[in-house]
């Protein structure tokens, strides 16, 4: 069996740049465990406005910044900063953008509510991991997406991305956590989500329907080669999805286990 050597992840949130969670705390110890196990790694966090730059030492990236994305006909600059977590001997890469990512809070405001923009937030973080993955010339053999936030990945690498060098031969993993959100996708967001490779057809999922977390995780599962359950308890119905599609599923793993857990899967993927 080959084993991956080169792993991207790609994650909603990460510990000590926000506070702990089930999600922040996978984001933080797993890729440094499997750093321990000898494959080399790069991750990815949008650099929501609770993230405090001075605190972490953040730093932008000049060489890296400076592109647009243009999303639902409007330039966004996409600006990539970076910061060290010394005692995990990792860096973390940030997304970052004034128009999505400057509010004081992560994906809701004080009163809890969700932002209305945080489908075109899911695009805009996922395209600039994409590019700056690019620029780095860094060509992953696995990519682990986690966190809601994360789900375009599959689809992008798989269909607006094949042909790229940088991913045509990634795998593509999935968690899923127990982090729904509440409030719909609006509804013109298959067409912001499209770019050049990506039709109609491979976004049925959420064209002309309530997009909630199972139709967007579901279209995420479509474009994955594998999926993990990251927490203990998760909803049914996607659990449901993932048994009728046959996909190579990884059930919860504990604490103790799951890292070692987690690097045999991404080798059995090869």
């Amino acid at each position: 069996m080959k084993k991956v050597t080169k792993v991207l992840y790609i994650s909603q949130e990460i510990y000590p740049y926000l506070p702990e969670s089930e999600l922040a705390n996978m984001g933080r110890y797993l890729p440094q465990a499997v750093q321990d196990r000898g494959r080399e790694t790069r991750t990815f966090m949008p650099k929501f406005g609770a993230v405090n730059e001075r605190r972490n030492q953040l730093h932008e990236v000049i060489r890296l910044s400076g592109m647009n994305l243009i999303i639902d006909d409007t330039d966004h600059p996409l600006i990539i900063k970076v910061a060290s977590i010394q005692a995990a001997r990792m860096q973390v890469y940030f997304i970052d953008n004034d128009d999505y990512f400057h509010r004081k809070n992560t994906v809701a405001n004080e009163k809890g509510e969700e932002y209305d923009d945080n489908d075109e937030r899911t695009i805009f973080f996922v395209r600039g991991v994409m590019e700056t993955v690019k620029k780095l010339r860094w060509t992953p053999d696995v990519i682990h997406c986690q966190g809601w936030m994360t789900a375009l990945a599959p689809l992008y690498i798989k269909k607006a991305f094949n042909d790229d060098p940088f991913f045509k031969h990634s795998k593509v993993v999935y968690s899923i956590f127990s982090d729904e959100f509440k409030t719909p996708f609006r509804n013109l967001f298959a067409e912001r989500l499209m770019l050049d490779g990506i039709e109609k057809e491979h976004v049925e999922q959420v064209d002309d329907k309530v997009i909630d977390f199972v139709a967007l995780t579901k279209l995420a599962l479509d474009y994955s080669d594998g999926v993990i359950q990251s927490s203990p308890i998760v909803n049914e119905d996607v659990l449901s999805y993932v048994a009728s599609k046959n996909m190579k599923f990884l059930p919860f793993q504990s604490i103790e286990d799951y890292a070692d857990a987690y690097v045999q899967f991404y080798d059995s993927l090869m």
